[in-house]
C-alpha cells in the first residue's frame, strides 16, 4: 500500500493533488487543519493536511475465450468486485470530506485574513460564541479594506464593532426610576455583598436615602452579613419571611429614595425556585429586577440560569468575580443573545470599592485587551 501526505490551503486543492498523484482510487485515511509559519504566534498560514493511501491493483490476467463446457461459468459476485471497490473508495472519500467540513464548521477554525484570524481566535479563547465572533469579524471586514491592516488597527476595529453592537442595550448602574430594586440569582454568586456595595454607592456617591430588605431567610449567615453592612452604613434593614412581611417592609420604606431587596439564592436547576421566590417578593409591580451572575460559572450554565428567569422582567445583568477569571466572552454572549444590558461588574469583596458601572468600552477592552503594537 502506498501512503502519502498532501497539504494545501483548502480541501478541494488537496483533493486535486491526491487525485493527480495517486489517482481516483486513492483512499483518504485522515484530514486535519494545520497552521504553519507565522511570527510570535501570529500570522500563521492555515492549511489542510490529508493522508491518502493507494492499494495497487494486481494486473488483470488476459481473459481467454472459455471453452464450451457446462461448468465454466464465473461466480456470481466476481462481476461486481471492481465496481464495488470503486464505490467503497468513493464512499470513504465522501465520509472523510464530510468529517472535515463538520470539523471546520463546528471548530474554532475559520478562514479570515491573518490579522483578523488572530483576533477571531482571541475572541474564541475568551469564550465568545463562535457565531457571534464570526459576525463581529465579518462585519469589520465587509466595512473596509483588509490590505495592509496592522494588528493594532484591527484590534480597534473589532473593539468599535463590539461597542456598536452593545450600544443597542442599556448599560450602567441604577437610575432611580423605580424605588424598589431586587437582586436575584443562584446561590454563591455574591448577591449579598453586591447589594451592600450598591447601597454604599447610592448613599455615599449619589446622596440617596437607602433602605434594605432581605428575603434570604434560608441562610442565617446571609442575614447576619447584611445586618453587619446595615450597621456600618447606618441604613435600616427589614427581614421578610413571608409576602406579608415583604409588603409591610415596602410600606415602611415608602419615604426612602431607593430600597434594595436581597433574595434567596437557590439551586438554579430547581424548577420550584422561581415559584418560591414569587411567594415572598412581588416580582411584577413597581420594581426593577437585576440578575446577578458569576463570571466563574460555565458559559452553558449561565445561559441556562438566564432562561430560568425568562418569566421575570429582568432589567439588567450584574456580573461578579471579574477578578477571579480571565474569560469575559459570556458577557457579550448573554447580552447579544438576550438583548439585555449590564449594570455592574464586581471585582472583589471590599465594600464599597470593588464595584464599577458596566460600560461597553470596558467590556470591549476586557475581550480584546489594550491596543497592541504588534
Amino acid at each position: 500500500m502506498k501512503v502519502k501526505k498532501f497539504m494545501a490551503p483548502t480541501m478541494p486543492e488537496v483533493m486535486k493533488k491526491v487525485r493527480k498523484d495517486l489517482g481516483n482510487d486513492a483512499v483518504i485515511l485522515n484530514s486535519k487543519v494545520v497552521y504553519t509559519g507565522g511570527f510570535l504566534g501570529l500570522f500563521k498560514k492555515r492549511n489542510t493536511e490529508v493522508i491518502a493511501a493507494l492499494d495497487p491493483q494486481p494486473s488483470k490476467p488476459k481473459v481467454e475465450e472459455p471453452k464450451k463446457t457446462i461448468n465454466t461459468a464465473k461466480p456470481a459476485n466476481t462481476t461486481f468486485s471492481v465496481e464495488d471497490n470503486k464505490q467503497q473508495v468513493l464512499l470513504d472519500e465522501v465520509r472523510a470530506l464530510r468529517k472535515w467540513m463538520e470539523k471546520t464548521n463546528n471548530n474554532d477554525n475559520f478562514s479570515f485574513p491573518a490579522t483578523y484570524q488572530a483576533i477571531f481566535d482571541l475572541l474564541l479563547e475568551q469564550e465568545v460564541d463562535t457565531e457571534i465572533a464570526k459576525e463581529l469579524v465579518t462585519n469589520v471586514i465587509q466595512d473596509g479594506t483588509t490590505e495592509d491592516i496592522t494588528y493594532q488597527h484591527a484590534q480597534q476595529q473589532i473593539k468599535n464593532e463590539i461597542i456598536n453592537k452593545l450600544n443597542d442595550f442599556d448599560f450602567g448602574g441604577i437610575t432611580y426610576q423605580k424605588k424598589f430594586v431586587h437582586l436575584v440569582g443562584p446561590t454563591g454568586v455574591g448577591k449579598t455583598t453586591t447589594i451592600a456595595k450598591i447601597a454604599a454607592n447610592c448613599m455615599l456617591n449619589d446622596g440617596k436615602k437607602v433602605a434594605l430588605i432581605t428575603t434570604d431567610t434560608y441562610r442565617i449567615a446571609a442575614i447576619e452579613q447584611l445586618k453587619t453592612y446595615s450597621k456600618i452604613l447606618d441604613i435600616p434593614l427589614e427581614i421578610a419571611y413571608t409576602m406579608d412581611d415583604y409588603r409591610q417592609a415596602r410600606e415602611k420604606f415608602q419615604s426612602y429614595d431607593i430600597v434594595l431587596v436581597d433574595t434567596a439564592g437557590r439551586n438554579f436547576r430547581d424548577p420550584k425556585y422561581i415559584q418560591a421566590l414569587g411567594k415572598v417578593v412581588d416580582l411584577q409591580h413597581d420594581i426593577d429586577t437585576y440578575l446577578v451572575l458569576s463570571l466563574t460559572t460555565k458559559s452553558t450554565d449561565l445561559e441556562v440560569i438566564y432562561q430560568q428567569f425568562e418569566n421575570i422582567p429582568i432589567k439588567k445583568l450584574i456580573f461578579t468575580k471579574k477578578d477571579e477569571t480571565a474569560t469575559y466572552g459570556p458577557i457579550v454572549n448573554l447580552a447579544l443573545k438576550n438583548k439585555i444590558g449590564v449594570a455592574y461588574l464586581t471585582n472583589g469583596q471590599d465594600v464599597p470599592d470593588n464595584i464599577e458601572e458596566a460600560t461597553t468600552q470596558e467590556i470591549s477592552r476586557l475581550l480584546i485587551g489594550e491596543l497592541s503594537n504588534v
